[in-house]
């Protein structure tokens, strides 16, 4: 029986749909949709503030406020062909109480990341794919490469953190395992998060553990192509199998925007002795 925290990906326009009351959480929203050259999408935006990213393919934007006010446009939004490429994406910000419009160039795949915007109105912006941080993590079988889209450094948004990741083929992701489920900062936040998977071959899958130290939570996962993983607390490592690379699209929000993460003591050791290679 599939886990509780597993949403299967659909076929159709719309890949999936987690809205709060869906997940049992109060912050993350998450959907993901396929849009054909010349679909249009429409949406409003109401208390909430939404981060779109284009995943694939390419589109034209436009937000309008609510009440009178001029829109914005963005044309010729995004240049991948696969998640995998070597690029970072193309994303808009769009805060409470706007209209928006997508409307595919080419054929395209958009995720559409939201979280309450506290009343807050930071501006309606493009962000620039040559500001986005990319940074790789990790050493040795644990290597990954992440794009920071809307990080939480960046003080231009009330609730949502965006990041991208990819991990090569044979390689753990998230890892050591870490949780940001209890709200003491400075040591730790809480933070829902939402796992969006992509396989390159596509007919791969890999593996997502959530669970937490009295085991009140334990989920295996087995993700294919396009599933998402709702984390709403406890560790949650991730991974990809020998052959198969893995990309996930990571949405988070809670009280606080500020991601501070505590590893699980039974694993940390590892980040300061690394298991020595085996011997043959």
């Amino acid at each position: 029986m599939p886990s509780p925290l597993l949403v299967k990906a659909s076929a159709g326009r719309e890949i999936c749909d987690v809205t709060p009351e869906r997940a049992g959480w109060q912050h993350v929203g998450f959907r993901a949709l396929r849009l054909a050259a010349g679909e249009l999408e429409t949406l409003a935006t109401g208390a909430l503030e939404l981060c779109l990213v284009v995943l694939t393919g390419t589109v034209r934007v436009s937000a309008q406020p609510d009440g009178e006010g001029p829109a914005a446009e963005w044309f010729g939004l995004g240049q991948r062909d696969s998640v995998f490429d070597n690029l970072p994406p193309a994303a808009v910000y769009v805060p409470p109480g706007h209209q928006l419009s997508i409307t595919a160039e080419r054929d395209a795949e958009v995720a559409l990341c939201t979280a309450p915007g506290h009343g807050q109105q930071h501006p309606l912006r493009a962000i620039d794919p040559a500001t986005m941080r990319r940074s790789v993590r990790g050493q040795g079988a644990n290597t990954r490469h992440v794009c920071d889209i809307l990080p939480h450094d960046d003080p231009q948004a009330a609730s949502l953190l965006v990041v991208e990741v990819i991990t090569p083929a044979g390689h753990s992701s998230s890892y050591p395992p870490h949780k940001h489920d209890q709200q003491t900062p400075p040591t730790e936040t809480l933070l829902e998060e939402t796992y969006y998977h992509r396989l390159n071959p596509p007919q791969g899958f890999a593996f997502q553990r959530v669970y937490t130290d009295d085991r009140s939570l334990d989920e295996a996962c087995a993700v294919e192509d396009h599933d998402v993983v709702m984390v709403p607390r406890g560790y949650h490592p991730v991974v990809a199998p020998h052959g198969y690379d893995l990309y996930y699209l990571n949405v988070m929000a809670g009280p606080q925007r500020l991601w501070v993460f505590k590893n699980d003591p039974q694993h940390e050791w590892m980040l300061h002795n690394p298991p020595a290679p085996l011997k043959r």
